[in-house]
């Protein structure tokens, strides 16, 4: 372990140029970098509204094949894959542009709903793939170079600035599972006769939310998202760049600290993955039927949006992230056990139990993407986009896993799966924080 200690001292020692509280800086008039943050955060409530309630409804309208399954399986797969290179992308395009063209491929998933066929879902969910990855590492780094901006700018705490705007960020990310179900619940009728009717009405309600959204979206300010970085020598050849650039993407896997997030990125993507596929069918549609599924994803989805908005706002280092992932984690850990030893019920508490653990499934969820999000931002400066990658491929990889599992095994042994996830990556993220807190006393005790 001394070697792994060296390693994380030495990773430290690297962002010491960069210090966690901003010192010194010119008395500048600060920008409206806020007016950014509220744009983004719009735009993207407006976009995934319409996909979350969607993804939610795959299962249940295009059932021929098993073809809403097999879309979201190769959805995610696809996504898995292009997050790898997702990093050069969005440096080759900047960050605003990449978010631009990746609502593309949200638009086209949503479009072929309206004719679902082998032929339009399947190279929809591929093209999806690819747009999700670009999207979510434009979204991050965008995010986080306009948190260092305002903290210069207004002379602030960095760390108090990042989670404060991925508060507002994902609060109002999550607020989309409740808006997009509520849309669903009242547009969609039910036949009687085993069909649900107003379908295409409901996806043309929903191209017409992501247009506005994309449009909105465009009125974001471009930003310099390679500040700090080293300038590109224009004489360089095609081959020694893309070499460069290529060990930029995969050098997060050669920092201990990245390594010892990864576990904890993982378990995001198998909880959520965990609700969509296993907490709806399993838990939520036996106790309160079809229609109940759409009411306990909105439960989820406010308390989602609740919990996301108060993280950020605790948020002001390493030691609260720790303790807000930690209650996250423990909230969780206590869902999966209590479904693990459940009885049966009766009655008032039939209703009441699913819609109680969704409720604090969605705070444990907020925690995550809040968490997750200022934690990497502040530990990886030099190379955000390459860290954000890193996050989307390991949580799009476990959500592409559970979705091709969740038909071969049964909620038992889900729920053991998930209990050890939390285990492991809990651990892993005290041992990471524990070290870093020892890291940082040791260097503010040489200076």
């Amino acid at each position: 372990m001394e070697g792994g200690s060296a390693v994380m001292d030495s990773a430290v020692s690297r962002d010491e140029e960069a210090p966690l509280v901003a010192t010194q800086l010119p008395n500048h008039a600060p920008r409206k970098h806020t007016r950014d943050v509220h744009i983004l955060s719009c735009g993207f409530l407006l976009i995934f509204l319409a996909y979350g309630a969607a993804q939610n409804l795959e299962s249940s309208v295009n059932t021929t094949g098993n073809l809403g399954t097999i879309s979201l399986g190769i959805l995610y797969v696809s996504f898995t894959i292009f997050s790898l290179g997702a990093s050069l992308v969005v440096r080759a395009l900047g960050s605003k542009n990449a978010v631009l063209l990746g609502t593309s491929g949200y638009w086209l998933f949503i479009a072929a709903n309206l004719r679902p066929s082998w032929y339009t879902m399947i190279p929809a969910s591929l093209y999806l793939g690819f747009a999700a990855s670009i999207i979510w590492v434009g979204e991050g780094t965008y995010l986080t170079s306009t948190a260092w901006s305002h903290a210069k700018d207004s002379n602030l705490h960095e760390g108090t600035v990042i989670g404060s705007f991925n508060g507002e960020f994902w609060g109002f990310f999550a607020s989309h599972q409740f808006v997009g179900n509520l849309i669903s619940l009242t547009v969609l009728q039910d036949d009687g006769s085993g069909t649900t009717g107003g379908t295409n009405l409901l996806f043309t309600v929903f191209l017409c939310s992501m247009t506005l959204g994309t449009i909105l979206l465009c009125f974001l300010r471009k930003r310099d998202d390679k500040e700090g970085t080293s300038s590109e020598d224009p004489s360089v050849s095609l081959y020694s760049y893309l070499k460069c650039q290529t060990n930029l993407v995969i050098s997060p896997l050669f920092d201990i600290r990245m390594l010892l997030i990864i576990p904890l990125i993982a378990y995001s993507g198998l909880q959520q993955a965990f609700v969509w596929a296993e907490f709806t069918k399993e838990v939520v549609k036996p106790a309160l039927g079809v229609r109940g599924v759409g009411g306990s994803m909105a439960v989820y989805g406010a308390f989602d949006a609740i919990c996301s908005l108060a993280a950020g706002r605790l948020t002001s280092g390493l030691t609260s992230i720790t303790w807000i992932v930690s209650g996250g984690a423990v909230l969780q850990g206590c869902v999966f056990l209590a479904l693990l030893v459940r009885h049966s019920y009766s009655g008032v508490y039939t209703y009441v139990f699913p819609l109680l653990l969704a409720s604090l499934l969605g705070i444990g969820d907020g925690v995550l993407n809040t968490q997750l999000n200022a934690l990497i931002a502040l530990l990886f400066k030099q190379n955000t986009e390459a860290a954000f990658a890193q996050l989307k491929v390991w949580q799009s990889g476990a959500i592409a896993a559970v979705f091709f599992l969740s038909p071969y095994i049964t909620l038992q042994a889900m729920l053991v799966t998930m209990l050890a996830a939390v285990f492991v990556s809990f651990f892993a993220f005290l041992f990471l924080t524990v070290h870093l807190e020892k890291a940082f006393s040791h260097s503010a005790l040489d200076v």
